[in-house]
C-alpha cells in the first residue's frame, strides 16, 4: 500500500519550505521514523521522518523546489521490501524488450517524471529520453527540459533592413540609457566564481534586517565595562560552580541578569509598538543570539528572570550545540522581548548591532581588552568591554537608553550585587 509524504505544519506564521535534500532515492528501504528528507524554512532547519517502514517508491518534489505545508512530497510502498522490488524488476528485465518502429530495441518502462516536468514535458510534445539528465540517479530535472528547449529552438530570422531614412539636422548627442538585460552577457572570469542559491534562513534574515532598518528609528548609545572584578569572581567561582551544576560559569548569565535588571527599571526597552499602541511586557524573554554555519539564529531564554546562573548557562550551552546541528524548534525561536548578542567571541571591538523586529532593544557585547585607564587618581591596566544598545527611538528615549547602559555597567562592576547559586 502507497503511504504519501506530506510537509508536516511548521509552526506559527511559517507556511512554505524549500526542500534542501533528500536522505533516500527512489527505492531505497527506509524504516519508520527514519528521517526521509530535509526542508528549510525561514527559520529553522527540519527533518521529515517515514511516516512507515517500506520503500521510497517516488520522489514528487526535488531538491530546490518550493513547498507549502500539506503538499506532497512523495510516496513510500509501505512494507515492501528491497529484495521484492528487485526481483520484480528482474523478472521485467528477462522478458524481451519491445522493438520500435524502426526494428531496433526501445525502453522497457518510462523513467520517473516529477509532476512539473512531466507537464512541461507533454505540453511542448518532448521525448524525455531524448533529455540529457543531470538529476540523481539519473533524473530529469526542469532545468535539464528548459536547457534542451533553449538549444533546440531555431534562431530567429533576421529583420529585413529599412530604407535609408533622408538626413536629418544634426543634434546634440543625449546620454544612451540601456536595460541591463539588454546588456551583452558578462565573460566568465577566468578567476573562477560560484554562484549559490541563498539558503530560505539567509533570505529571511536578509529581509528581516531590511524591514527592522526601514521601519524602527534605531539608534545606538554606547558606553564601556570594567570587567576585572566580574573575571576575578568568575575566577575564583569557577570550578565549584561547574563541579556542583555540572555546567561552565560563563559572561553571559551575568549579562542577562544585569540586563534583566535595567529592563525592569526601563520598561519601554522590553516594550514594543503595536500599531498605535505601546505594549509593555512584564515578563522576560531573553533571545540570545548564536551563529551557525547557515546563519543567526536567535533562540529564547523564556522567564529568564525566574532562571537560577545555572540553568542560564546550561540552556545557552545547549541551544549553541543544537543550533550547529541544527535541531532548534521553531518554537524555540518564536518570540522573544530583547535580544543579546555577543560579538566579542568573534574578536568583535565594537559594533551597532540591529533589532530584531518587533523587539525595542539589543544589547551588542564586545571583546575584552586590557586597557590603560584612570581608577581614582592613577593609571592602571584593567580588563574593559564596550557595550553597545540599539534601540527604536519611537518607544526610547535617549535618556532611557544611556540608563539602562548604565545600570548594566553598575551591576557588572559590582558582582556581588548579583546573587550566584554556588
Amino acid at each position: 500500500m502507497s503511504k504519501p509524504i506530506t510537509v508536516p505544519s511548521l509552526g506559527e506564521s511559517i507556511t512554505e519550505a524549500i526542500v534542501a535534500r533528500w536522505f533516500k532515492s527512489v527505492g531505497e528501504e527506509v524504516a519508520l521514523d527514519e528521517p526521509l528528507v530535509e526542508l528549510e524554512t525561514d527559520k529553522v532547519t527540519v527533518e521529515v521522518p517515514s511516516p512507515v517502514g517500506g520503500v521510497l517508491a517516488e520522489v514528487l518534489a526535488d531538491s530546490g523546489t518550493e513547498v507549502e505545508v500539506g503538499a506532497l512530497l512523495g510516496s513510500i510502498d509501505e512494507g515492501v521490501a528491497t529484495g521484492e522490488k528487485s526481483a520484480g524488476k528482474s523478472a521485467k528485465s528477462s522478458e524481451p524488450a519491445p522493438k520500435a518502429a524502426n526494428g531496433s530495441a526501445g525502453v522497457a518502462e518510462e523513467p520517473t517524471l516529477s509532476p512539473a516536468v512531466r507537464k512541461l514535458v507533454e505540453d511542448n510534445k518532448l521525448d524525455p529520453a531524448a533529455i540529457p539528465a543531470s538529476g540523481p540517479k539519473g533524473r530529469l530535472t526542469k532545468g535539464d527540459v528548459i536547457a534542451f528547449m533553449e538549444e533546440a529552438a531555431p534562431a530567429k530570422p533576421a529583420t529585413p533592413a529599412k530604407a535609408p531614412s533622408p538626413a536629418a539636422a544634426p543634434r546634440p548627442a543625449a546620454p544612451v540609457f540601456v536595460r541591463a538585460e539588454e546588456l551583452p552577457a558578462r565573460p566568465e572570469d577566468s578567476r573562477g566564481e560560484e554562484r549559490v542559491r541563498m539558503s530560505r534562513l539567509r533570505q529571511r534574515i536578509a529581509e528581516r534586517l531590511k524591514e527592522a532598518q526601514n521601519t524602527a528609528a534605531i539608534l545606538t548609545t554606547f558606553n564601556e565595562i570594567d570587567m576585572t572584578s566580574l573575571m576575578a569572581l568568575r575566577s575564583e567561582y569557577r570550578d565549584s560552580f561547574e563541579k556542583k551544576h555540572g555546567v561552565k560559569l560563563g559572561f553571559m548569565s551575568f549579562f542577562t541578569k544585569a540586563a534583566i535588571g535595567a529592563l525592569k527599571e526601563l520598561p519601554a526597552v522590553n516594550g514594543e509598538i503595536h500599531g498605535d499602541e505601546i505594549v509593555y511586557k512584564n515578563y522576560y524573554d531573553i533571545g540570545v543570539a548564536v551563529g551557525t554555519p547557515q546563519g543567526l539564529v536567535v533562540p529564547i531564554l523564556r522567564d529568564a528572570d525566574k532562571l537560577s546562573f545555572a540553568d542560564i548557562e546550561s540552556q545557552i550551552a545547549d541551544f549553541g550545540r543544537r543550533a550547529r546541528d541544527g535541531k532548534l524548534t521553531i518554537q524555540e525561536m518564536t518570540g522573544g522581548t530583547f535580544t543579546i548578542s555577543n560579538g566579542g567571541v568573534y574578536g568583535s571591538m565594537l559594533s551597532m548591532p540591529i533589532l530584531n523586529p518587533p523587539q525595542s532593544g539589543i544589547l551588542g557585547l564586545h571583546k575584552i581588552e586590557k586597557r590603560p585607564v584612570v581608577v581614582g587618581d592613577e593609571i592602571a591596566v584593567r580588563s574593559m568591554m564596550y557595550v553597545a544598545l540599539s534601540y527604536d527611538h519611537r518607544i526610547v528615549d535617549g535618556r532611557e537608553a544611556v540608563t539602562f547602559l548604565v545600570r548594566l555597567k553598575e551591576m557588572i562592576e559590582d558582582p556581588q550585587r548579583l546573587l550566584i547559586d554556588v
